[in-house]
């Protein structure tokens, strides 16, 4: 009985599944060149077996920069209040934000519904991307009312919005979203430093424990890095199939 033996970019491939084991998310890996002089291959087969960890998500290229390590998916459950911070905190993760835009807008109409505002009416933004262990994870677009003002004055780089909003006395209570995937834009690539050029963007609008709409917010996840999950419950209305 014969033994098949491995092509040759398998073997590559179970290389840098070792490299990738003992590295952490952001680390630069071996590029196509180093790859094809260590193994003495062709430089098809050191792309094919890259390709073959980027589509397992355990790596991902950036143009004109190299081949990194990926930041392992973080599980979302679809609608959940938690805040970003408090989400990675659980996990275990450091998180941290970098202030993009702050201030005054003019409420759009999608924004002035959500939030019981009458169209054009101001106010406030907060967008920030926000990391994990200091890999982006999320570019965050936050539009609240101006009654919530004083959270401005927070800590939103090193501190949650949540938190923020909890000291002023609205409690994040209760959560509505839906999520969709598309086409990643030139700035979401380049802040989120995108393998993949698909995002996942999610709004949702979160409402305080009186039930008065707190924040309407889209926020656009980095796909590659993130799984959703939904709890769903069966109500006295539903019917078997």
């Amino acid at each position: 009985m014969t033994t098949k033996t491995p092509a040759r970019y398998e073997e590559i491939a179970d290389h840098l599944r070792r490299l990738v084991a003992s590295s952490r998310p952001g680390d630069r890996l071996p590029s196509d060149a180093e790859l094809c002089e260590r193994f003495g291959v062709s430089r098809m087969t050191a792309r094919q077996a890259v390709q073959t960890l980027s589509n397992e998500r355990l790596l991902y290229r950036t143009r004109g920069q190299g081949t990194f390590v990926a930041a392992r998916p973080v599980p979302r459950v679809l609608g959940s209040p938690l805040s970003f911070t408090e989400s990675m905190r659980s996990r275990g993760m450091s998180a941290s934000s970098q202030v993009l835009a702050s201030g005054k807008v003019t409420s759009s109409a999608e924004e002035a519904k959500a939030l019981g505002l009458t169209p054009g009416e101001s106010a406030l933004l907060l967008e920030r991307l926000r990391l994990a262990d200091d890999t982006p994870m999320a570019i965050e677009r936050v539009v609240f009312a101006m009654r919530c003002a004083a959270v401005l004055g927070a800590d939103l780089e090193h501190g949650s919005l949540h938190d923020a909003f909890q000291v002023n006395g609205w409690i994040p209570t209760r959560a509505e979203a839906e999520v969709t995937a598309r086409p990643a834009t030139a700035r979401e690539r380049r802040l989120l430093h995108l393998g993949e050029p698909v995002v996942l963007a999610e709004r949702r609008t979160i409402s305080d424990q009186d039930g008065s709409p707190l924040e309407h917010t889209e926020t656009v996840y980095a796909a590659e890095r993130y799984v959703f999950a939904a709890v769903l419950h069966r109500d006295a209305t539903d019917r078997l199939g």
